[in-house]
């Protein structure tokens, strides 16, 4: 099947950082404890999280810890792995910094959380306008300064720089150039397509789609049948395509985190313990000093169910509750009883200009 679809070009003259930090909470505690460099280590939520792997370091990793793992299962796995604990003070301050460095470079920096952030360096004439030049320098500064280790991926787009980040981690960089994005895309995964999650995969697979080539090959009108307003992404994403810009902080109009599970949550408890996981992240968030300081409209809970559809549900609020969010939960919850797949929690902010009153 061929598309009559004019799809989007890709912006040659875009130029977009990714970059991540390597196992950010345990590269801070290991810079500041030198002798565990060469030991399994991994930050674990506190008692009212469960006991959750928050992140782990490299030599964990090989062992099979992973991210939100439970911690009595990280250490069956591991047995002489040290656990930390949480300290989100500590990482907040060196994120700071690590801000500071990347805003040498440019001021269009969208953070994504503590630990990563797209930098647009379209215009930048810092390394006579070279991002990946930049990039180098960029992760250099940050080792030299905080002893922590960055990854970064280089590309005229989000999509293509967050993968790129990822191709040589840990502690190295690639780019993507424009010549080389069909070859990139074409032996990609679906599953590296942001959104997709294993219902998605599985559907794909069942029609022999595996790869973003076998996916190009789809009518862009099949592809909406298919997934609904997803399949527009879908047409752009697999030929390596996105004009999404990057959104400093001074233009949000919101902030939220979600998460897709590779198992869809089939109870209201299994919900609500996920629930509070992302509210505590969102909290975190919120503490920047920079957030803090925007007034919040409303919040809102946002659900995609297994059958893909997608609810959200929101209520005018000047702060953020943990009761607020279950009310929400409970809300998208009677609307269907289907499986859930995707989870997010956020607000919207205020971006009214303050009017100020001087009382002489």
């Amino acid at each position: 099947m061929t598309s009559n679809h004019k799809s989007k070009k890709v912006d040659i003259n875009r130029k977009i950082i990714h970059v991540d930090m390597d196992s950010f909470y345990a590269s801070v505690e290991i810079a500041e404890n030198p002798q565990l460099a060469k030991l399994p280590v991994a930050v674990a939520g506190s008692s009212d999280l469960r006991g959750v792997v928050t992140t782990c370091n490299y030599i964990a990793r090989e062992y099979g810890v992973k991210s939100a793992m439970p911690s009595v299962v990280a250490k069956k796995l591991c047995p002489e792995i040290i656990f930390l604990p949480v300290n989100m003070s500590k990482y907040r301050k060196v994120s700071k910094e690590i801000h500071k460095i990347f805003r040498c470079y440019t001021k269009i920096v969208e953070p994504i959380s503590l630990d990563e952030a797209f930098l647009d360096v379209s215009k930048s004439q810092y390394c006579n306008g070279d991002p990946n030049i930049m990039a180098r320098q960029i992760r250099k500064k940050i080792y030299e300064d905080l002893r922590i280790t960055a990854s970064a991926g280089i590309a005229s787009n989000k999509f293509l720089a967050k993968l790129a980040s990822e191709w040589n981690k840990p502690n190295g960089q690639y780019l993507i150039t424009n010549n080389h994005i069909e070859d990139f895309v074409k032996n990609l995964s679906v599953r590296k397509i942001p959104g997709v999650g294993s219902k998605t995969e599985k559907i794909m697979s069942d029609f022999g789609i595996r790869t973003c080539q076998d996916l190009q090959n789809y009518d862009l009108e099949i592809l909406v049948k298919m997934f609904g307003k997803f399949g527009l992404d879908l047409f752009d994403l697999c030929r390596g395509i996105d004009d999404r810009n990057v959104i400093s902080e001074r233009s949000i109009k919101s902030l939220s985190i979600e998460d897709t599970y590779v198992n869809d949550l089939r109870s209201f408890e299994e919900c609500e313990i996920e629930l509070r996981n992302i509210f505590y992240k969102l909290e975190e968030r919120l503490k920047d000093k920079k957030k803090s300081s925007k007034k919040i409209k409303s919040c809102f809970i946002k659900v995609k169910y297994s059958d893909f559809k997608s609810s959200t549900h929101q209520i005018q609020s000047a702060s953020i509750d943990l009761k607020i969010y279950r009310n929400l939960l409970i809300r998208a919850y009677a609307r269907k009883s289907l499986p859930i797949r995707l989870l997010g929690l956020g607000v919207y902010f205020d971006n009214r200009p303050q009017l100020s009153l001087n009382i002489c």
